[in-house]
């Protein structure tokens, strides 16, 4: 019998949004492209994937279809506020991928709204101070085997 692997927050939220074209549909939402023709325009997704994955996003309270065109029905997408609650998320991995993976400058920055690039950070809840690696430490759950 294989040993049951942890509860972890990680795996959670890699069930919801891993896959990489569900990254890559969360995007585009973010970007502002919400109708489905766009989205595997811009991703290059098929679309039998993409619809798998916008259904498991809206599924799990990331993405809310909403009715824009009557006849015939048509749909677009909008991020609920758990969707919204991923924007650091994107914004730390688009952040690693400029520095670590991609040639030459960045395809795309965001700006905050006093026109400066945004640069994920995290910071501590109590005191604002920023996270470097190596000042935090790991406090494990009770229900965590060790």
């Amino acid at each position: 019998m294989g040993r049951q692997a942890r509860e972890c927050s990680i795996a959670n939220a890699l069930e919801v949004v891993g896959e990489r074209w569900s990254l890559l549909a969360l995007r585009e939402v973010f970007f502002g492209v919400r109708r489905f023709d766009q989205i595997v325009q811009n991703t290059g997704a098929s679309r039998d994937i993409l619809t798998t994955r916008l259904r498991k996003l809206v599924d799990a309270g990331v993405l809310e279809r909403q009715l824009y065109e009557e006849r015939p029905p048509r749909y677009e997408y909008v991020l609920t506020e758990a969707g919204r609650a991923l924007h650091t998320v994107l914004l730390t991995l688009m952040d690693w991928g400029d520095r670590y993976v991609t040639q030459g400058p960045p395809p795309t920055v965001w700006r905050h709204e006093c026109g400066e690039v945004l640069a994920p950070k995290t910071v501590c809840a109590g005191c604002g101070e920023p996270v470097r690696s190596g000042s935090a430490t790991v406090v494990r759950a009770d229900r965590w085997p060790t």
